[in-house]
């Protein structure tokens, strides 16, 4: 039997889901429409006719707060740190020494980086 084959049922099996799932939500999900659920919805701000910092409807110098963006930006980080986690575990025996070393070098690395952000106060919710 070939190797991908399993890979590749599992993928079908997946797409298959996804698709099913959006178009049973779409077919069967409630289609209560009001004002709220059709304006836009960006980081809890009021959007304005005019966006540009000081522009009309905007108050001089009020700055769009990054925050959001710095969570997103430390779960894609997390995150891949999990994707490498996974085949490593995966493969654990084979590797040996010279795996268990990479490993906990990019575990250190990323403990780190976490480390620095907790102590900056990037994790607080504010």
């Amino acid at each position: 039997m070939n190797i991908e084959v399993p890979a590749l049922v599992l993928g079908g099996i997946a797409a298959a889901f996804a698709v099913f799932s959006v178009a049973a939500a779409a077919l069967i999900g409630p289609k209560r429409r009001n004002r709220a659920k059709l304006e836009p919805y960006e980081c809890g701000i009021e959007p304005t006719p005019h966006a540009i910092a000081g522009g009309p409807g905007n108050a001089a110098g009020q700055r769009f707060p990054v925050k959001y963006y710095l969570t997103a930006m430390l779960f894609i980080i997390f995150d891949i740190e999990i994707v490498f986690l996974y085949p490593w575990a995966v493969r654990f025996e084979a590797l040996g020494l010279f795996g268990f070393a990479a490993m906990a070098l990019f575990i250190v690395n990323v403990s780190v980086a976490y480390a620095y952000e907790w102590r900056r106060g990037g994790l607080s919710w504010e």
